[in-house]
């Protein structure tokens, strides 16, 4: 899978719903009532990630969830099928 360029990526983040781009990935932190609704997200996130077949780098602290993408097969860098992913944990996050 061929990275993006730095423009293209910053294009495609006007599509995203506040995510950032930083160290080759993009970025963002979601929060949450309690930890049972952010585990919930991971859940949902983790089976989209699995049909996607793109897996992301993830924390959770408490009611928090950071998520960080970029493709491995890319040298690390972020790529179409980071965008996709995000627009799919964005809608994730909003039906949640």
């Amino acid at each position: 899978m061929k990275p993006l360029t730095t423009e293209e990526v910053e294009s495609q983040l006007k599509e995203l719903d506040n995510w950032n781009f930083e160290d080759n990935q993009i970025k963002k932190d979601f929060s949450f009532d309690n930890f049972k609704e952010a585990l919930a997200f991971m859940v949902k996130v983790g089976f989209e990630a699995e049909d996607l077949g793109h897996h992301p780098n993830w924390s959770n602290v408490y009611n928090s969830v950071s998520i960080k993408l970029n493709t491995h097969d890319a040298d690390n860098k972020v790529t179409k099928k980071d965008i996709q992913l995000a627009k799919a944990i964005d809608k994730i996050y909003k039906n949640n």
